[in-house]
């Protein structure tokens, strides 16, 4: 199950009370107060962690709660700290605070993480108090309560490249081909649901991840269908691969539908239709599909690829293409 969306409810543990205690010991009279400091309580920490792409784990725990510390006791023993509780998130989660709507953190890579709710400090003993014209204090503290608060967490896939493009265009056939990667995959529009990830090898040590996005459609900047949810993962990608269908069922022109796409993406962010895009034709072993790439190409006035994921025509082009835009990426971001 992919999740990408989750609420929870956090508490900081409370901290410990303190300890009223005096000293009792043969042949000591009068030995004054002992008591300890409680133990401050557990915060509750979001921490980004390796090898997950999804929020299914926690979407069934909608509390988390730091450990309460402990109480001080006799002869200055101070409290327990709590154990610090950690929520284990995929990287790339965005943690925000639900009712404030601020985000409190972007944790993109493994170990990011950020202190969401505070344990409470822990009361001071009697010991504490005494001075020296209260050398018998009996007043102590009690632990503060623990910092609480909604969250929302939002992940936005982390992918080097990602194929976007109108339903039915091929998308999931073609990263299937290119990787290990199973996504479902039918002669249906949305078909995909969820984002699905992939790693490409060009050779060597040399790979990167691939990411089929779910099909756009129109309207999809306002909301219409999954738009915002769709729309999110693409904003972590730095490469955008657009997947045309050259003989859509319903007829439609096919560069209207690239259009179409570019168009939201503009609508939901300038900086996202300003990333590097790669224009690609799919299903290239269909009849009239040259037509429509050289169509394409004329009417861009840029280079558009041919792909088939049936008979593997120009899939080492369109590897290659996507590796020269992603080190061009690399090279103009500054370290």
């Amino acid at each position: 199950m992919f999740v990408d969306r989750v609420e929870v409810f956090v508490k900081g543990g409370d901290g410990g009370a303190g300890c009223r205690s005096f000293r009792r010991e043969k042949y000591v009279p009068k030995g004054g107060p002992d008591g300890g400091d409680g133990g401050d309580g557990g915060s509750v920490l979001v921490r980004a962690v390796a090898g997950t792409d999804s929020l299914a784990e926690i979407v069934n725990r909608k509390f988390w709660r730091g450990e309460r510390g402990g109480a001080g006791g006799g002869a200055n023993c101070h409290g327990r700290r709590g154990i610090d509780l950690v929520i284990p998130v995929p990287p790339g989660t965005i943690v925000l605070d639900r009712d404030r709507g601020n985000v409190l953190r972007d944790l993109t890579a493994p170990g990011d993480e950020v202190n969401v709710a505070r344990g409470g400090r822990g009361g001071r003993g009697n010991k504490a108090f005494a001075t020296a014209t209260n050398r018998a204090p009996r007043e102590t503290q009690p632990g503060t309560p623990g910092e609480e608060r909604w969250l929302t967490l939002e992940l936005k896939v982390i992918a080097d490249a990602g194929v976007i493009g109108l339903p039915n265009a091929g998308k999931s056939t073609l990263l299937s081909r290119l990787s290990r990667a199973t996504p479902e995959i039918g002669a249906y529009p949305f078909t995909t649901k969820h984002p699905n990830l992939g790693l490409v090898t060009l050779g060597g040590e040399r790979a990167f991840i691939l990411a089929d996005l779910p099909g756009l459609i129109e309207g999809a900047h306002s909301g219409v269908g999954l738009g915002h949810e769709f729309l999110r993962h693409v904003e972590r990608t730095r490469v955008l691969v657009h997947l045309v269908e050259p003989l859509p069922p319903d007829g439609a022109d096919p560069l209207h539908n690239y259009r179409t796409i570019r168009r939201e993406l503009e609508l939901h962010s300038p900086a996202l239709a300003a990333k590097p895009e790669i224009v690609a034709v799919s299903k290239g072993e269909l009849t009239g599909s040259d037509e429509v790439r050289e169509r394409l190409e004329r009417e861009l006035n840029r280079p558009v690829l041919a792909v088939s994921a049936v008979t593997g025509r120009g899939l080492s082009q369109l590897v290659g293409a996507v590796a020269e835009e992603l080190t061009h990426v690399r090279e103009e971001t500054p370290a």
